[in-house]
């Protein structure tokens, strides 16, 4: 068999290990260890299993991964996610459906903190579905709308996926968090349209709550003003130029530890398993880099990279339909794949053709984590719908299955929008460099 062949079929053989639960981290590690054997010597692969982890470890710019995690872990300490939900179905809630779109609306500004998809999930399940259930709202539209807008969390700075893309394409983090802001909002509001247009259908899905008064609307913002504080320090901090991306996680960090702190709900237990949980998650993705490393080596010395650039120049496809390829097998690989996983697997050997056919790295790696975000919620193997599965405990996955139906359609529409107006991720950039 050819280096080309032979790195295809690593490929192929660590996607079955993942579908077959082996951890992330251990199917990539042995793919790579194994294929770089075959096409090198052993001496060559000792060197490389010397210097493959210390190098995917190293880079200054991972730093941002344990702040931002501390992050997101000290607002859930602080209890964040109930204001939030609370401050948006104050505006919300008294519509059909205006309590999914308060769910929705919550996991965004949760997730813009929080930075986890499946944290977002879980934590919002527990506030928003038993709010939901109290006023009638029917499963499939109650767990479709926390799975859905759990998956913002990916996209909305600050995002881990989008520091590993930025890490492994080098492409500038500062720009990739700026260029996620409108394509972030977007994905909100296309969810709550979705949510909307489906109780304009089937009013008995999503009966309206009741109305509140402007004082209890301006008293339950009182409550997230600090969270929405942190958010636009962070983050137009990084606009304005006052922090690098590593600095703005520091400051996140801090920022949330002081809101977690004065609002009493941090304790010294609390604090040690905070950063005990933050080191876990923080290991976790680091072996995985450590694996990405390992089968990255492999995949270059295969040459299947610039085998796959030749093969589609000789073969006469144009950037746009090579584009739409790219996209339908990230679709296809979200089916089995959870968000992480993919980008890590896949930009190696995906990356160099876009870069060949001229496209924009920042405005494809937003691309790329969107349609890497629609894996979460897509079946049978959408990490979301089973953290609400297990979280709600007493729900059926067909039943998330038929609810998540209409926010996958918004989702086509904003893949849609993103590929026919690139402006809407290079825009900011743009004015920002």
């Amino acid at each position: 068999m050819t280096p080309p062949v032979i790195g295809l079929l690593g490929f192929v053989v660590t996607v079955v290990l993942i579908f077959f639960r082996v951890p992330v981290a251990v199917a990539m590690s042995l793919t790579g260890i194994g294929g770089f054997t075959l096409l090198n010597s052993w001496s060559g692969t000792a060197f490389v299993l010397g210097a493959a982890p210390f190098g995917a470890v190293f880079p200054y710019n991972l730093s941002v991964v344990p702040l931002f995690i501390l992050m997101g872990i000290f607002a859930a300490q602080a209890g964040l996610s109930r204001s939030l939900y609370d401050a948006v179905n104050a505006f919300t809630g008294h519509l059909r459906g205006g309590l999914a779109m308060a769910t929705i609306g919550a996991c965004a500004l949760f997730g813009a903190i929080c930075g986890s998809s499946l944290a977002t999930s879980a934590t919002m399940c527990g506030v928003a579905l038993p709010e939901m259930r109290r006023h009638g709202y029917d499963d499939r539209l109650a767990t479709a709308s926390i799975a859905a807008g759990g998956t913002l969390g990916v996209l909305i700075p600050p995002s881990i996926i989008l520091v590993i893309y930025g890490l492994l394409t080098g492409t500038s983090i500062g720009q990739l968090f700026i260029a996620a802001l409108i394509p972030g909002v977007l994905a909100m509001l296309l969810y709550m349209a979705a949510a909307w247009l489906w109780v304009r259908l089937k009013p008995e899905l999503g009966p309206p709550a009741e109305r509140h008064s402007w004082r209890e609307r301006l008293t339950v913002l009182g409550r997230v003003w600090t969270v929405l504080g942190l958010f636009l320090l962070v983050i137009g901090g990084m606009y304005l130029g006052w922090f690098s991306p590593t600095e703005a996680a520091a400051v996140g960090a801090l920022g949330a530890f002081l809101i977690a702190l004065l609002s009493g709900s941090l304790t010294r237990s609390t604090f040690l398993a905070s950063v005990w949980q933050a080191a876990e998650v923080t290991g976790m993705i680091f072996l995985i880099l450590i694996g990405a490393a390992l089968f990255n080596y492999f995949i270059e010395t295969s040459n299947l990279p610039f085998y796959l650039v030749d093969l589609i120049e000789g073969a006469g496809l144009t950037p746009v339909m090579t584009l739409l390829l790219i996209i339908a097998f990230y679709l296809l690989l979200g089916c089995v794949m959870d968000a992480l996983s993919m980008v890590l697997l896949t930009i190696p050997f995906i990356f160099p053709i876009v870069a060949n056919l001229g496209f924009d790295p920042v405005w494809f790696g937003i691309v790329v984590v969107t349609v890497a975000e629609i894996g979460l919620i897509t079946p049978p193997v959408g990490m979301n719908l089973f953290v609400i599965q297990g979280a709600a405990g007493d729900v059926r996955q067909s039943t998330i299955f038929r609810g998540i139906v209409p926010f996958l359609m918004a989702d086509m529409v904003r893949i849609a929008l993103l590929l026919l107006f690139p402006a809407l991720v290079l825009w900011l950039p743009g004015k920002m460099f």
